[in-house]
């Protein structure tokens, strides 16, 4: 048995053992939205955003690592039980390589209200069908990076604390408040009536180029970004005070959503138009 400071690591050499239930079939995405929000958990994975999640608060469950790498790994399990198990055990049970050699389990916290949100950030992202969870990662790490302090989520976004979206944000998802907007698109009115400028990224309805936001209207910008493809609904874009568009050189139509939302986060972070 290795030991993590507090209590030792639990070998465990059978998949089927009901202590790793939070572990099962990471790889079944239909099977973890199912599971995850409904019993109030995440999933973090490796050392970095194991980490990021205990400094932004969040109150571990359990972790499961590689036998080997118990001395290295254990005792970010604090008082959490720590589980340890040999390579073939760990991919039977999540049913991938867990090269990274951790993985723990998280309560989630409550979320706050859309109202709470707007009253607390400066610059929003928003975002509308955007059911991709790398593009949700990739999103999050850009608005942490960027300046934009808070995301507000249509009802039919992916789950930001979903295993592949944590990754992929580098544990920026712990770092950016957010909140689902459940009155959608109806509850877009509360983000004007919250002092935001709400920018629709779309090519059309006469939209300006983005780098002509006036000054005044960069004081407190709202992005709104829908999905690849379809773009924002027009019912979300009759809820925008205008429509902006990035300009696009050689016949390219449009970028992928995050590379967008980066090139718009960073456009709007300027104070004065280019």
């Amino acid at each position: 048995m290795g030991h993590n400071g507090h209590v030792p690591a639990i070998d465990i050499s059978d998949p089927e053992d009901e202590r790793l239930a939070d572990y099962r079939a990471l790889t079944d995405l239909a099977l973890r939205t199912r599971f995850e929000q409904p019993h109030g958990l995440f999933i973090a994975e490796g050392h970095q955003v194991i980490g990021r999640a205990l400094r932004a608060g969040y109150r571990m469950r359990s972790m499961l690592i590689d036998a080997k790498r118990v001395e290295q790994l254990a005792h970010l399990a604090e008082d959490a039980p720590c589980y340890a198990a040999g390579p073939d055990v760990l991919e039977s049970v999540t049913g991938f390589h867990v090269h990274r050699g951790a993985l723990a389990s998280f309560h989630r916290k409550e979320l706050p209200a859309p109202a709470q949100l707007l009253t607390s950030v400066r610059r929003l992202v928003v975002l509308e069908g955007i059911n991709n969870h790398t593009n949700i990662g990739a999103i999050f790490r850009v608005a942490a990076g960027l300046g934009f302090d808070g995301v507000l989520l249509a009802p039919d976004c992916a789950d930001p604390l979903y295993r592949r979206s944590v990754r992929v944000s580098m544990g920026e998802v712990f770092a950016v408040p957010y909140a689902y907007l459940d009155e959608w698109p109806a509850g877009l009115a509360q983000v004007r009536e919250a002092g935001f400028t709400l920018h629709g990224l779309s090519p059309s309805r006469g939209a300006i180029d983005i780098g002509q936001v006036t000054a005044a209207e960069r004081e407190r910008p709202a992005l709104l970004f829908g999905a690849e493809g379809p773009g924002l609904t027009g019912a979300a874009l009759d809820a925008c005070d205008r429509t902006v568009v990035i300009p696009m050189h050689a016949g390219v139509d449009s970028l992928n959503v995050a590379a967008a939302t980066a090139v718009a986060c960073w456009e709007l972070s300027q104070p004065t138009p280019r």
